[in-house]
C-alpha cells in the first residue's frame, strides 16, 4: 500500500521542528519558567509530551523563601509579580524534580539564577553533569531579586558569563534578557559573542502598584515585574531589534496568548516562543496554540516554521 502524498499547503505537511544552535526542539511552543511550576501541577490539563519544551521554575544555588507578600497583583491587561525566586535550591531540584521532568518525553530547559558569576557557572555545570536536561537558560534578567539583572544590563558581564557557562557545561546555553535596558541589541550581541546557542527575550518589565488610600505600595518588594498582554508590544519590538543585530536564534516571550501572537513573534524574528502569564488564566492554551499553528504557517504558503522566521516585510522609502 503506497502512502498518499499530502497536498501542498496542507497543515499536516508543515514541519514544526526548530533548531536553536545545538538544541533541537520538536516544535516552537514552550512554556516559560515560573508559570508552569514543575509540570506536575499541569499534567492533568496538558499533554506535556506535545510541548516543544518545558522551562520549570528558576532554581538558585541555595533554597530561597522569596519576597514578602504581597507577591502578585493584577493590573490592566497584565500582572505584576515579585515572587523573588522562591525555590528549594538546585540540589533538591536535581534530586527530586528533574527525574520526573525528564520522564515526560519533552525537552527540559533548566532555568538557573546566581548571585554571582561563580554561582551561575557552578549551577550550569551541575545541570550539565546530571542526566535529563536538554539545555540551560541563564536567568540574567530577574528584576525581583538583588543583583538579578546585573549580567543582563552590562554587555561585558553578559558576554563573559555566557562564555564561562558554555565552557563549563556540555549542554546548549540560552541567555534570557531583560527589556529594562537602553539597547536590547547591544546585550543580544554580547550574548552571541559569548557563544549563546539561543537568546530568550524578554523577561518582565519593571513596574509597581500603589494603594493610594493607604499611601503604600501593594507589592511587598515595592517594585515588581509586569507580564501579560500589556508588554507584548515591547517584547515584539525587542525581538525585532535583536533579530536585526544577531544571527543567534531567538525565543520570544511576553504577552503571548494566541496563535496569532505566536505568528507575530515568528515573523518578527523568533524561532520559538514561550507561553507565560497566559498559563495562569488559560492553562490549556498551549494545546490550542499547537493545534492551530500548522494551519497558520500553511496559510502563508510555507512548509515549515523556519521559512517564516524573520519574514517581516518592511516598507522602504
Amino acid at each position: 500500500m503506497t502512502a498518499t502524498a499530502l497536498p501542498p499547503g496542507s497543515p499536516a505537511a508543515v514541519d514544526l521542528q526548530v533548531t536553536l544552535g545545538r538544541l533541537q526542539l520538536p516544535n516552537p511552543v514552550l512554556v516559560a519558567s515560573g508559570t508552569f511550576g514543575y509540570a506536575r501541577e499541569m499534567e492533568r490539563l496538558v499533554d506535556l509530551s506535545r510541548l516543544g519544551g518545558i522551562l520549570p521554575k528558576t532554581v538558585t544555588r541555595q533554597a530561597r523563601p522569596g519576597n514578602a507578600p504581597w507577591r502578585t497583583v493584577e493590573t490592566p491587561s497584565g500582572m505584576l509579580n515579585a515572587i523573588g525566586l522562591d525555590n528549594d535550591g538546585i540540589d533538591a531540584f536535581l534530586a527530586h524534580h528533574l527525574p520526573y521532568l525528564a520522564s515526560r518525553q519533552t525537552p527540559i530547559i533548566v532555568s538557573v539564577a546566581g548571585r554571582s558569576a561563580e554561582e551561575f557557572v557552578e549551577m550550569a555545570a551541575m545541570v550539565g553533569d546530571t542526566e535529563g536536561a536538554a539545555a540551560v537558560e541563564l536567568n540574567i534578567s530577574c528584576p525581583n531579586v538583588s543583583h538579578g539583572v546585573d549580567f543582563g544590563v552590562n554587555p561585558a558581564l553578559c558576554e563573559k558569563l555566557v562564555a564561562d557557562c558554555r565552557a563549563a557545561c556540555r549542554l546548549p546555553i540560552i541567555a534570557k534578557l531583560t527589556p529594562n535596558v537602553t539597547s536590547i541589541a547591544e546585550i543580544a550581541k554580547a550574548a552571541e559573542a559569548g557563544g549563546a546557542d539561543a537568546i530568550s527575550l524578554i523577561n518582565t518589565v519593571q513596574g509597581m502598584a500603589i494603594d493610594w488610600k493607604r499611601k503604600k505600595p501593594i507589592l511587598g518588594n515595592v517594585i515588581g515585574g509586569l507580564s501579560g498582554p500589556a508588554i507584548k508590544p515591547i517584547a515584539l519590538r525587542c525581538v525585532f531589534q535583536a533579530a536585526q543585530a544577531v544571527k543567534t536564534p531567538l525565543i520570544g516571550i511576553g504577552g503571548i496568548a494566541t496563535v496569532d501572537d505566536v505568528m507575530e513573534f515568528i515573523v518578527a524574528g523568533a524561532s520559538a516562543v514561550q507561553l507565560g502569564t497566559v498559563n495562569f488564566y488559560n492553562p490549556t492554551v498551549s494545546m490550542s496554540v499547537l493545534d492551530a499553528l500548522p494551519a497558520a504557517i500553511a496559510s502563508l504558503g510555507a512548509k515549515s516554521v523556519t521559512e517564516v522566521v524573520g519574514s517581516l516585510q518592511l516598507k522602504r522609502n
